[in-house]
């Protein structure tokens, strides 16, 4: 742990800007860097229905541009001269997180948590939840 880079998924929601604040702290302690992870979701789309215009790939494109942009703005704002990689995947948000979580190179993982209760917490699956309990290093979740 001391000596990897402490991981900070984010989805540029203000619960998970809150959840920085203790990545930045925790990188601080150990004297480590953090790495960014955005996951952009698989559009899906048929072209039989001939609805979208533009391709599924293309959108997902478009969706790592803006994510990219929203990566640059967010450094620019950071005021810390910790080491910070930004990465961009695409894919299910749970599955690239704990690849990036179990990759080794990883120390520590730091989430929001969204705080869904009732019906919603059972419908939709928790990506906290489900990286704190299957992610191979310690996992802070933030509310």
């Amino acid at each position: 742990m001391r000596t990897r880079n402490i991981l900070w998924p984010t989805d540029f929601s203000d619960t998970a800007s809150h959840a920085l604040r203790y990545a930045i702290e925790m990188a601080n302690l150990y004297q480590v860097g953090i790495r960014i992870l955005h996951v952009v979701g698989q559009p899906l789309g048929d072209q039989n229905y001939m609805i979208l215009s533009i391709t599924p790939e293309e959108l997902a494109k478009n969706m790592e541009d803006a994510a990219a942009a929203k990566m640059h703005e967010l450094l620019a704002q950071l005021n810390t001269d910790l080491e910070i990689e930004t990465v961009i995947r695409r894919g299910d948000a749970i599955e690239e997180i704990l690849a990036e979580a179990n990759s080794g190179e990883i120390g520590m993982v730091v989430i929001a948590s969204h705080g869904r209760t009732g019906l919603s917490h059972f419908l939709h699956e928790s990506v906290a939840e489900a990286i704190a309990n299957k992610a191979d290093c310690p996992v802070l979740v933030v509310k």
